[in-house]
């Protein structure tokens, strides 16, 4: 974003109600939000249904709508950016996956899998499931595999967002990568 202290007061404006903040904040979140739905769906298979601008309406609606949590800055939107992104493919996948059944995973590393994923509603409802239930044991490690696979952040961006050190996401997410390999099916 280009103006994040703008940015920050109409999120906290937004959060409280005021209708022409949310309005005001769109055009400045609006092309970081459209770049990460077509991160997203880059690797998705030609003439999918969804795409990047109905993700960041639905985003963005998701976000500004949400009365339950407080949205401190920029890097806090972005986090719960990647969140809503996980839960639209998921659920579009769920749906997919709903009208036609999908075979195995096996014999492919994680990074293949994560790679193709969003061209298989299985292996993402999969995902989705696995990274639950490492939520349930480890919940900082489920959340770097969310910012990096749904937000496409760096290591330095997830440290940023989760104030942890670069060492400790390459850690986590060395640990998290072997957790959902074994959990995935992946030899």
């Amino acid at each position: 974003m280009s103006e994040p202290g703008e940015a920050t007061r109409l999120l906290a404006s937004a959060a409280d109600g005021d209708i022409r903040a949310a309005d005001a904040l769109m055009p400045l979140v609006y092309e970081d939000l459209r770049r990460l739905a077509a991160w997203k769906l880059r690797h998705e298979a030609p003439g999918h249904t969804l795409q990047a601008t109905a993700i960041v309406n639905e985003v963005y609606l998701r976000l500004v709508d949400q009365r339950s949590a407080r949205i401190e800055d920029r890097a806090h939107f972005f986090a719960l950016a990647a969140q809503a992104v996980r839960r639209i493919l998921i659920d579009h996948a769920r749906g997919k996956k709903a009208a036609k059944r999908g075979g195995g995973v096996a014999g492919r590393t994680l990074e293949d899998q994560v790679a193709t994923l969003t061209n298989r509603p299985d292996e993402l409802v999969a995902l989705d499931d696995a990274l639950r239930a490492l939520a349930e044991l480890d919940p900082r490690q489920s959340r770097i595999v969310e910012l990096k696979f749904f937000a496409g952040m760096t290591n330095q961006q997830v440290a940023t967002v989760l104030d942890v050190s670069i060492r400790t996401v390459e850690a986590d997410w060395s640990m998290a990568k072997s957790w959902l390999g074994l959990r995935m099916g992946d030899d």
